[in-house]
């Protein structure tokens, strides 16, 4: 270090092996592409430009492959960008750039040529060493491209493939998940020590939970199941600020007890009347692998901080136990318990058409819950996470409650107990 001149030690602080996170680094293996499924900020960009020109040092004489959503894109971001091809050369290094041919040169030979997904019949007859695909999800005729690209992805003994984007439910994404040899990189926004603690902070508070949040700061791929209840897009509509609904008029709180201490959650989720005719889901209160003395006691603790007037418990399990757990814990409002007659799809389709209607909204986030939701599927089924929806069970029990005491009426699929 004492021999090096003050140039050459700026220059090695510089170096990149001394910045990367670990979401940023090349995986081990033998892999044949690498997913980099981030959100913003993750430091996507940087990670495919730093790993395109490692290629092409290491690789005199490389063709590589840049592919873009559009040539514009592919110029701003992948090339010319602060986290570009050209930002990351070294020092000593001289990158040229023909935007005519869509041509960056290297010092080893290695050449880069820029491609369009537009044009995904560009790619059809070159070959490549290596390619980097940006932003893959806003590829609108991404499978065309994505297919091209690969059938040309055979120079050397070992081509490779990087894709770096923030998630989006499409073809081309649900191919490349699926392609043999993939090593995937999750990565979320906040991971990414170099971004201003209060950017951070600022998105988390803004967006954190809901559907954008996940999908843009937390780089989660969310798909809707096929003949779901629920879609992501209907849960995000009805979402409102947590201090927007006013005092309720009316508050019910649903639970759906586990057959067991150490198997699923307990759903625990409160409901209410509002002023305005309209019902809201306020809290999501379940608790996991809890014995009947927690759960209890974590119902009993919710409807004293919502003034609860009721508490409806699915009873499939026994009718007398889930009351008696209750009245153990010292909830001494009503207790109502219910016994489904017919499938979880269909006591759920009343309530999933007052969302539809907009009578239901979402005061705050509730992402557990919300996933649940969106795995309920019509005529019966469940997609979602977990082995069963318990926190979705117990919010169609209790707003299921609420709509039969407007209408005067009781809801399908329900005996009470």
């Amino acid at each position: 270090m004492r021999l090096m001149t003050v140039a050459q030690r700026r220059e090695l602080a510089r170096r990149w092996y001394g910045q990367a996170h670990a979401g940023q680094r090349e995986p081990p293996g033998d892999w044949r592409i690498w997913l980099i499924q981030a959100g913003r900020g993750f430091g996507k960009t940087r990670a495919g430009a730093e790993w395109v020109s490692e290629v092409a040092r290491s690789m005199p004489g490389a063709q590589i492959a840049l592919v873009a959503a559009t040539i514009a894109d592919g110029q701003r971001v992948m090339i010319e960008g602060p986290s570009g091809l050209i930002a990351v050369a070294r020092d000593h290094e001289e990158i040229r750039w023909a935007p005519g041919r869509r041509e960056l040169s290297f010092d080893s030979g290695a050449v880069a040529t820029l491609y369009s997904a537009e044009a995904g019949e560009e790619l059809r007859g070159p070959e490549h060493h290596a390619a980097w695909c940006d932003e893959l999800a806003k590829w609108r005729r991404g499978t065309a491209a994505w297919d091209n690209l690969m059938l040309g992805m055979r120079l050397g003994e070992h081509p490779r493939v990087l894709v770096t984007t923030t998630p989006q439910t499409n073809e081309v994404m649900r191919r490349v998940k699926a392609a043999p040899g993939l090593a995937e990189t999750f990565g979320r926004t906040r991971d990414n020590k170099h971004l201003p603690a209060s950017f951070v902070e600022a998105m988390l508070a803004s967006y954190g939970g809901t559907r954008l949040g996940r999908q843009e700061l937390d780089g989660e791929m969310l798909e809707d199941a096929e003949g779901a209840l629920w879609t992501r897009a209907l849960v995000e509509a009805c979402r409102v600020e947590a201090d927007a609904i006013g005092k309720p008029v009316r508050v019910v709180i649903g639970v759906d007890p586990p057959a067991t201490s150490t198997g699923d959650a307990c759903g625990i989720v409160v409901a209410a009347l509002l002023r305005d005719g309209k019902l809201a889901v306020v809290e999501d209160a379940s608790v996991e692998k809890a014995s009947p003395a927690v759960w209890a006691q974590a119902v009993a603790a919710a409807a004293a901080r919502w003034g609860a007037e009721r508490v409806v418990a699915e009873s499939n399990m026994g009718g007398e136990m889930v009351l008696g757990t209750l009245r153990a814990a010292t909830v001494t409002l009503p207790v109502v318990a219910v016994h489904a007659s017919v499938g979880k799809a269909r006591r759920a389709e009343p309530v999933a058409l007052a969302y539809e209607r907009g009578d239901v909204v979402h005061a705050g986030v509730f992402s557990a819950l919300e996933d649940e939701l969106c795995g309920l599927k019509i005529g019966g089924g469940y997609a979602g996470p977990g082995r069963s929806p318990d926190r979705a069970d117990a919010c169609v029990w209790a707003l299921a409650e609420l709509l039969s005491k407007q209408r005067g009426g009781r809801e399908p699929g329900v005996v009470r107990i």
